[in-house]
């Protein structure tokens, strides 16, 4: 086993919401970096399954937690459930998200407070329960949305809010994290083909023909990025804001 082939080698990472899309897509990549991997699903225990097997089959270490991002006790319980399976905790991704929406007249209050709960509150949870574990060299990764830059279509206004939380979030912990040598990065995906935003969906239809590389982006892709700003190479990196989003933004 070499560092270039297996950068992560002796790390333990957590992905919240890695069952599926770009979050198991994650999972996977830390995983074939040599991380030991954790991920929280909340309804897809099937899916869940499927991603840590195939980590297993493939000669990695994961398990999966059942944890509802909106509830923090149970974000709580998740990390700490991940430093007693595995040995501690060295990467966070907070990738667990919801979106719902509509015209800002008829968004229902329970529906604002379940997006603020799940975006907002879950990041602010696990960041914070991380972070009481982390050593110097840990990393912290949120996944924003290319929606803080540029939307483009209409009744994306509370999602986009919670994603400007998190941008304003990540820039502020920067300065409390960097003296223990954690840092924080994030990677706002565009248009990427998942199953809240397929391409051929609805909003595809609207967004697509402005992403500059011609199509929408795979999940895939999304988890490289998160991988390079894990790996010791972006020792150097935190505050910034990746955009992965193929040029939509620009």
């Amino acid at each position: 086993m070499t560092a270039s082939r297996f950068p992560l080698a002796g790390k333990v990472a957590l992905v919240t919401g890695g069952s599926r899309s770009i979050g198991a897509a994650i999972a996977s990549r830390l995983a074939a970096d040599g991380a030991a991997v954790a991920i929280t699903y909340h309804s897809s225990p099937d899916k869940a399954l499927r991603v840590t097997r195939a980590i297993q089959d493939a000669g990695g270490k994961a398990i999966a937690l059942r944890a509802d991002a909106g509830d923090p006790k149970a974000v709580r319980a998740a990390v700490a459930q991940t430093v007693e399976a595995l040995g501690g905790i060295d990467i966070l991704v907070n990738n667990a998200g919801i979106a719902l929406g509509g015209p800002i007249e008829e968004i229902s209050f329970e529906d604002y407070e379940r997006m603020i709960a799940v975006n907002v509150t879950g990041v602010f949870v696990a960041t914070q329960e991380a972070a009481r574990h982390m050593k110097s060299g840990g990393r912290i990764i949120h996944i924003g949305s290319s929606t803080v830059r540029y939307v483009g279509f209409a009744n994306a206004s509370l999602y986009t809010l919670t994603k400007g939380a998190i941008t304003g979030f990540n820039r502020s912990l920067v300065r409390d994290l960097g003296p223990k040598g954690i840092t924080v990065n994030t990677v706002h995906p565009g248009p990427t083909d998942t199953d809240m935003n397929p391409d051929g969906g609805p909003v595809s239809r609207i967004v697509a023909p402005g992403i500059a590389v011609g199509r929408y982006g795979r999940a895939e892709e999304i988890a490289s990025a998160v991988a390079y700003l894990a790996s010791p190479e972006a020792s150097f990196i935190t505050g910034a804001e990746l955009m992965a989003d193929g040029g939509h933004t620009s």
